[in-house]
């Protein structure tokens, strides 16, 4: 059965969502939060795309842009190739990080522009990660309030006020508007896991303390790995922090 056509936004703007495959993890580290950035960066620098707002969670990315001179389906699989062959480098991984077919949804008007923009950075806060959206260091808000530069902030702020500073005032007031806005979703995997209920099933289902694993005779090790790496609301970081073995031997599990 052939894919169903994605649909053409009459403004070129759309919201974009990348989600990890299974639902895993596409960042283990703040560098690796930092390289998705730069390749946002990089790509609108070679005129692919205007960009409005962007939040980078544990395991899914949302992204408010416009198409220009080539359509959204080659920017996102630009930036999402480019990340991919980094990030399996530095984990020395091979395979897919991203669901094959991105997530969008046409963003036709001013009205539905704005409700997007702040649905985007209070993600955070509904994931219950932040109290406020100016804690969270991984979106654009930082931006708009006037760090960075790879966020086309002046068509918003326009919205708002021709004063760049009553504008900024006003679009921060927005963003903190409570909202009951639901726009283009995506399932959270989000039961974060402590380390210490991580320690009690690698006991419960395995038989063996979570510091013994990387003793572990290997492939014994592997097969454990390999269910840990199953379970739901825990990241390579953590399996690794409890457990002593490596990310790269977890990823190559």
């Amino acid at each position: 059965m052939p894919r169903r056509a994605r649909e053409q936004s009459p403004t070129g703007i759309y919201h974009v969502i990348m989600r990890g495959i299974n639902r895993q993890s596409i960042f283990e580290d703040e560098e690796d939060r930092r390289k998705l950035i730069e390749k946002l960066a990089r790509f609108k620098e070679m005129n692919s795309y205007k960009l409005f707002a962007y939040c980078l969670m544990d395991n899914h990315i949302h992204i408010l842009l416009q198409e220009q001179s080539e359509p959204i389906c080659v920017a996102i699989k630009r930036i999402s190739s480019s990340y991919v062959l980094w990030f399996n480098k530095k984990y020395e991984r091979c395979g897919h990080l991203f669901q094959e077919r991105f997530k969008s949804e046409i963003v036709g008007n001013d009205v539905y522009f704005l409700t997007v923009l702040r649905y985007i950075h209070q993600n955070p806060i509904k994931a219950r990660i932040v109290e406020d959206i100016s804690e969270y260091e991984w979106s654009s808000y930082g931006e708009y309030m006037g760090q960075g530069h790879i966020v086309d902030k002046e068509y918003v702020l326009d919205m708002f006020s021709d004063v760049s500073g009553e504008a900024k005032k006003r679009f921060d007031k927005f963003l903190r508007e409570p909202s009951a806005e639901v726009c283009l979703e995506v399932e959270e995997n989000k039961l974060n896991m402590s380390d210490e209920r991580l320690r009690e099933i690698i006991m419960e289902q395995f038989g063996i303390d979570s510091i013994r694993l990387v003793i572990e005779e290997r492939t014994r090790q592997e097969e454990i790995l390999k269910e840990l790496k199953q379970l739901k609301g825990i990241s390579i970081r953590q399996i690794a922090r409890t457990t002593g073995v490596s990310q790269t031997r977890i990823w190559k599990a």
